[in-house]
């Protein structure tokens, strides 16, 4: 059965991480049902009143993964996190596209929240997966793209027991193998701050997020809360 762990580094350097993790199973994912479309859209106005014109580096959760992404030697303003992505587009496009019922109802609770909330596709995975300072010579392949990608030593990364990288820049990008398509049915959804109180954030996410999933993909769902004193969980 599959684990997830934050690497001894991480917690040395990052010791105020937490992470929400769910194993979800028995997933019915596919286009994004007209109830969950509707949440969505709402959730993006009432954002977008929330937010006003404060700037997106005034954000607490947000200016918290600035920092960490400076930490670890990446300009935060090149490669935004995924919240400060979403938001980004939110505030100057005025929507976000829809994806498929997975994607968008973590980027509701994403977009609420202002802090990373993902879900992986695990088809490929081998054992678990390990959040650990790269190498350099572990294997990322972008979305939509075919050609194998090394990340840059230094930077944070998820990936498997074969090195294969699911995340790149902590919460940046996930991989082809690891995005949440039409056919996923089985998933590790994490949800991460970085920022002081950051597991309320957590619990509140966790708390808004299995309703979702049980409306909108059904499935079974482990949870667990990880941080520096837990810094890994393993699944039955």
């Amino acid at each position: 059965m599959p684990y997830f762990s934050y690497h001894p580094e991480i917690i040395a350097r990052y010791p105020q991480v937490v992470g929400g993790m769910i194993y979800a199973t028995g997933l019915n994912n596919g286009p994004t049902p007209e109830a969950l479309k509707a949440a969505y859209l709402a959730e993006q106005q009432a954002t977008l009143a929330r937010i006003g014109d404060t700037p997106l580096s005034e954000l607490e959760t947000l200016s918290a993964w600035r920092s960490v992404f400076r930490d670890f030697g990446v300009n935060p303003t090149k490669y935004r996190s995924a919240p400060e992505a979403l938001l980004r587009r939110l505030t100057k496009k005025g929507d976000i596209p829809n994806i498929n019922a997975l994607v968008d109802l973590c980027n509701l609770l994403s977009i609420r929240s202002a802090i990373p909330i993902a879900a992986m596709d695990i088809a490929a995975m081998q054992r678990g997966i390990t959040v650990h300072f790269a190498a350099g010579d572990e294997r990322f392949t972008p979305l939509g793209v075919d050609e194998i990608e090394h990340p840059e030593p230094g930077e944070v990364i998820f990936d498997d027991e074969t090195a294969l990288v699911f995340a790149r820049r902590w919460c940046w990008r996930q991989s082809a193998e690891s995005a949440a398509q039409p056919a996923t049915t089985t998933a590790i959804l994490t949800i991460e701050t970085m920022h002081p109180d950051g597991r309320t954030a957590v619990e509140a996410a966790l708390k808004d997020m299995l309703p979702l999933l049980e409306a909108h993909v059904g499935g079974e769902y482990q949870w667990n809360i990880l941080d520096k004193d837990n810094p890994r969980v393993d699944w039955e």
